[in-house]
């Protein structure tokens, strides 16, 4: 079985000790496959982001801010508690890593720190991707297929609440 694999990185200077600069990295999504339930956008329906999309849209993660809500049950795009420095698809899996505001957000990393990937999977954290410019096949179809997006961040949140259930979210 071969393994395809695209990537992407901005080069950050390390900082040994940095008390702001805390590594993550997990699972944004998956490629070609149906989600589990429909994002939020969607009205309703279930999404496939196709490969092709997913390569072009790769180098629009790069610098791309994480955020989160305390409750972890939905995305709030004005808590950016982290940024994407690196994206790659390995097999259908779009996986990410970079930093969270660990000083900043000292409650987000002990609730990583508890729930953890190993946890259950209803307790265990998960990621979902924002996006914009989407492009979708056919807007009748029962799933709609996103032939073109922009990345615009990413969200940390209970794996039971993301569109895709196989993400994970852990720190580094």
């Amino acid at each position: 079985m071969a393994i395809e694999m695209e990537s992407m990185a901005i080069e950050m200077p390390r900082v040994e000790g940095h008390p702001n600069r805390v590594g993550f990295r997990g699972v944004l999504t998956l490629v070609e496959e149906a989600s589990d339930k429909p994002p939020a956008g969607a009205r309703g329906h279930r999404v496939i982001l196709t490969r092709a999309a997913t390569e072009v849209a790769l180098p629009s993660l790069m610098g791309m801010g994480v955020d989160y809500a305390p409750s972890l049950d939905r995305h709030d795009t004005r808590r950016k508690v982290g940024v994407i420095t690196q994206a790659e698809i390995v097999g259908q899996l779009l996986e990410l890593s970079g930093y969270l505001y660990g000083k900043d957000f000292p409650e987000l990393i002990r609730e990583m720190k508890s729930t953890g990937r190993s946890a259950q999977a209803a307790q265990a954290l998960g990621m979902s991707y924002e996006i914009s410019d989407a492009r979708i096949l056919d807007m009748k179809a029962r799933i709609w297929t996103l032939t073109k997006v922009t990345f615009t961040g990413a969200a940390i949140l209970r794996r039971e609440k993301a569109a895709y259930r196989k993400t994970w979210v852990e720190l580094e």
